[in-house]
């Protein structure tokens, strides 16, 4: 059950008490014998036999007194629990987000964890994010809508930090209409929220063409010049459709700015402000000032969930930039993208696969060759690694430890919703990326110059897999030992309690460990 550690699925070597970080928290270092090794001789200086043995006695107990030991094979966790804090503030803001390269399955969260909440809002991106949730073998993919709406008694809040395109929202809004879904009342957007236009998407088709082989790998769904256009000042707001004129002279002078930009870019002007003066009625019935709204709700005892759209990797400050979003997908935006004061957030929830994906270009350090048969095109393949927005396949790598530090580091999870364990289900052995080493040193945090992180050496943990069935386990000590294992040692690594976890694809295939295990519980 042990793990080894090894750089580049190569062994670099471990002592036998070393391989114990398979449960608890020790860097295992190289160790071997030359030729001049001295034998233990048995004169009064030499220690006995009886010493040695006394000697591991006495290290093997330090050892389990710091990493709790073994219970039925399973590794002790070093994390005790909270006990129910009942001065939390339960009606706090609560916040889920993607921890990663996005896709980590962030709506089957929120989707489960809406249905004890009166508010679910996003706050930053655009309908380049994507959220698939399955519900009673219904499939319901969402890109600018919260998937709270999918709870009744919710409110859902597009917050001032979204930018929406309105055909591809109202799009969404007309699928839930056909599945049954109601909405009318429910639906929220702030007056301050900016609009994203055919025009952005062309541009940033055209953008990304341009760059060639460099190319960033963006969905071309119009959000980096959409938000260029904001900060420019020159930006068109939702809340704009409210005074007709107001909304006709910044879209002509909009659109002429971009005709000059990029030349060849052709708008129909006319023909745009004819299908905005169209919709603008039923646009305006949902527009308030969500900034209002949210403290109000919140002023009144109501339960508040965030819903991050894409992930702390592609965050425009902190992500591998320039292969990024044009937003903050990180717990900054929920401040600047609601309009709310910190004071006010409560549970931090990252949310993580058991491996790792990316979508896109840009340096992935764990990543795994996809060819047919191999580790990677099982994760591919039994994952359905293929993404929501654009249906492009997914990179598959290991899971990144020094990665995911950088991201609790940032963002202060309280707790860790990991995902997808069911997907490493069959495969002889997992292994975790540890640690990053480059040119001959570990490096500390996560590095910003691309050549580093596209150059640099993973140090990997390897423990055993499993091959059990785990789509219907519903408590955490109904997995096979050796998930068991893996989870408590993800969880030791990062230091932060894994709360949640995934076992399935379902919306119910979830074990929720219990609210002991959210930091934000603790006293």
């Amino acid at each position: 059950m042990w793990g080894a550690v090894a750089r580049h699925g190569k062994t670099v070597g471990a002592a036998a008490a070393a391989s114990l970080v398979g449960a608890g928290a020790f860097s295992a270092t190289s160790a071997s014998l030359d030729d001049k090794s001295k034998v233990a001789s048995c004169d009064a200086q030499s220690p006995t036999v009886l010493g040695l043995l006394q000697e591991i006695a006495q290290g093997v107990s330090r050892m389990e007194k710091t990493i709790g030991g073994l219970k039925n094979g399973v590794a002790a966790s070093s994390y005790t629990p909270a006990v129910s804090n009942k001065n939390k503030n339960v009606n706090g803001i609560d916040v889920v987000l993607g921890a990663q390269w996005g896709d980590e399955g962030k709506g089957k969260l929120v989707d489960m964890l809406s249905q004890e909440y009166d508010v679910c809002a996003r706050v930053a991106g655009g309908s380049n994010a994507g959220h698939t949730i399955v519900v009673d073998g219904v499939k319901y993919k969402f890109h600018l809508l919260p998937s709270g709406i999918l709870n009744p008694k919710a409110t859902c809040v597009i917050g001032n930090g979204v930018v929406i395109h309105l055909p591809s929202f109202l799009n969404e809004l007309d699928a839930l209409i056909e599945k049954g879904i109601p909405y009318e009342g429910r639906i929220k957007v702030s007056d301050r929220a900016h609009l994203v236009f055919d025009f952005h998407q062309e541009v940033d088709g055209k953008m990304e063409a341009k760059l060639g082989r460099h190319k960033i790998g963006t969905t071309k769904k119009g959000i980096g010049p959409a938000y260029a256009s904001k900060i420019q000042r020159n930006g068109i707001r939702i809340g704009d459709l409210q005074n007709w004129k107001h909304f006709e002279r910044r879209f002509r002078n909009l659109c002429d700015h971009h005709q000059r930009a990029f030349p060849g870019l052709e708008i129909n002007v006319d023909e745009q402000l004819e299908y905005y003066k169209s919709i603008s009625d039923r646009v305006n019935a949902m527009t308030i000032d969500t900034i209002q709204f949210t403290n109000e709700e919140y002023t009144k005892g109501k339960r508040i969930l965030v819903e991050g759209a894409n992930a702390t990797m592609l965050d425009i400050d902190f992500g591998t930039y320039p292969y990024v979003t044009s937003s903050n997908p990180s717990i900054g935006s929920v401040l600047t993208g609601l309009g709310v004061s910190p004071t006010k957030i409560s549970g931090i929830y990252g949310t993580v696969k058991a491996y790792c994906t990316r979508v896109g270009e840009g340096p992935f350090p764990t990543e795994l060759d996809m060819v047919e048969g191999s580790v990677g095109y099982h994760l591919g393949h039994v994952g359905a690694e293929y993404g929501t927005t654009t249906g492009r396949g997914r990179r598959c790598g290991w899971l990144d430890i020094p990665q995911m530090k950088f991201s609790c580091t940032i963002n202060g999870f309280t707790s860790i919703n990991l995902t997808k364990l069911d997907v490493l289900t069959g495969l002889e052995e997992v292994k975790v990326g540890k640690a990053y080493h480059y040119k001959g040193e570990e490096l500390k945090g996560m590095p910003a110059d691309l050549e580093v992180l596209s150059d640099l050496e993973v140090e990997y943990e390897v423990m055993p897999g499993w091959t059990e069935d785990i789509s219907n386990v519903k408590t955490f000590d109904e997995l096979p030992v050796n998930a068991q294992n893996y989870v408590l040692r993800v969880q030791e690594l990062l230091g932060v309690p894994i709360r949640w976890i995934g076992v399935g694809p379902n919306r119910l295939d979830v074990i929720d460990r219990g609210e002991g295990w959210d930091a934000s519980n603790d006293e």
